[in-house]
Formats: structure tokens, sequence, C-alpha cells
């Protein structure tokens, strides 16, 4: 094979898989549209976004919890220890408050959720399309989106800020527990600090403007997570191998989204 026909199928195989990316981003795109257009028939599967919103929230809240904590106390020990040289550890309450609401609360939120719910989402769906489940649910008539894809939707952007607060708060928690017995930083000033940093409003909103871009983020991540789930899933083929693809897909997909969504929200509100 001569040096033309390897570039060639070079850039071909560059061009598939950039087809390929563009393809499955619009099926995504396309299902969100399509469930949230289907937010009117939430009251009518009422039972599956609770079922949804359980298996989302209720099995992973200790898994959650466990790496907010640990996330406050490592932010925590790092930082006081950088600011203790400079005898500025009271600072430690503003700084792991800001980062948990701002940043690492939602962050770690979504990554834990497409980690374990998205891709539960994503293997569950995927063995209905390669066992022509799908296509049976097609055959009657059944609209696959609204019956699939809205519950899982709806679910996920209401569990992700929920599960976000908590992570805000046990994160904090944590980061007070290290700020007081490893930098020596009392209890009452780490929560006066960290109080006072959050008391800049939205405008027009009535609420802490850094709690607020935190749970936004909550929620186009939550979203973002159940498309990119449902898409993969959806779109599986080929048995037990295209199970196995479609839930790599859509963890990967969704962390990538996230880190970029991440970067382009926190630029919108904090320029």
């Amino acid at each position: 094979m001569n040096t033309t026909e390897s570039s060639i199928r070079f850039f071909e195989r560059r061009g598939q898989g950039l087809r390929e990316f563009a393809e499955a981003t619009g099926y995504a795109l396309s299902l969100l549209l399509g469930g949230l257009a289907r937010l009117g028939q939430a009251k009518r599967r009422a039972a599956s976004v609770i079922e949804q919103m359980a298996n989302g929230s209720v099995r992973v809240l200790h898994v959650v919890l466990l790496v907010g904590c640990f996330s406050g106390m490592i932010l925590s020990l790092q930082t006081g220890l950088e600011l203790a040289r400079w005898s500025q550890q009271d600072l430690i309450g503003t700084i792991v408050s800001l980062a948990m609401v701002r940043e690492m609360g939602p962050f770690i939120t979504a990554t834990i959720l497409a980690a374990t719910t998205g891709s539960a989402l994503a293997a569950e769906l995927a063995t209905m399309s390669v066992s022509e489940e799908l296509l049976a649910l097609e055959v009657l008539s059944i609209d696959t989106t609204a019956f699939l894809v809205m519950p899982r939707v709806l679910a996920l952007a209401i569990i992700a800020p929920l599960l976000t607060i908590f992570v805000d708060a046990i994160g904090i928690a944590g980061g007070s527990l290290v700020a007081r017995f490893q930098l020596d930083v009392s209890f009452a000033n780490f929560y006066d600090r960290a109080i006072e940093s959050l008391k800049e409003t939205a405008v027009h909103l009535p609420v802490p403007k850094d709690l607020y871009v935190g749970l936004f983020k909550a929620v186009i991540f939550g979203l973002t997570i159940a498309a990119i789930a449902c898409a993969a899933g959806m779109r599986a083929r080929g048995g037990a191998k295209g199970v196995g693809d479609a839930t790599r897909r859509s963890v990967r997909n969704s962390v990538i989204l996230i880190i970029v969504f991440n970067y382009y929200i926190t630029s919108l509100f904090y320029r």
C-alpha cells in the first residue's frame, strides 16, 4: 500500500468517526427535545418517573455523600496547609464553601450519576434494543420517547440538583472538620466565613448566586446524562457486545460533555 492510499484511508476513518459522532449527537439532542416536549404526559407516567428518581437517587446517595465529604476534606486540607504558610487559614471557610457550591458539588454529583445511573440506563435500553423490544413497542404504536425517554430525562433533571445540595452540605461539613481539628480554625469562624461568602444573591432570584449557578449546572448535567444514556442505549446493536459498547459510550460522552458544559456555564455567569 503506497503513501497516498494510506493517507486516504486515514482521513476516511477520521471522517467516518466524525460523522458517527455528529449522528450520535444529533440523535441525543432529538431525544432530549422530544422528551422535553412530552413533559405534559409526566402525570400519566408519574409511577415511571418516581421509579427512575428512586433508582437514580436512593441507590447512589451513600456514594455521593461519601465522595462529597472526602472531597471537601481534601480541599480544606490542601488549601488550608498553603494558607497556613501565610497565616491566612481563617479564609478556608470561604474557599471551601465557594468551591463546593460553584464547582465541585455539581461536578462530583454529575460524574457519579454518569458512572452509575447513566450507565445503568444505557445498559437497560441497549438490552431492549438488541433484543428488539424497542421494535416491538414501535410495532404496537407506542411512543418510545414518551414511554422510555421522558421519565428518565425528567427524573435526572430533578435528582441531579437535589443530590448536589446534599454534596454541597456534606462537603462543607467535612471541610469544617478538617479546619477545626487539623488547621485550628474554629467551627464558628469557618461557618461565619462560609455564610458570608454565599450571601450575594442572583439578579432575578432571591437566592445566593453561587448556589443558583451550581444548581443550574446540575440540571443541565442531569439532562445531558439522560439524553446521552438514552441515545447510546437505543442506538445499540450487536448483542451483548453492543450493550457493553453502549454503556462505555454513555459514560465517556457524558463525562466529556459535563466538563465542556461546566466551563461554558461558568464563563457565562462569572465573566
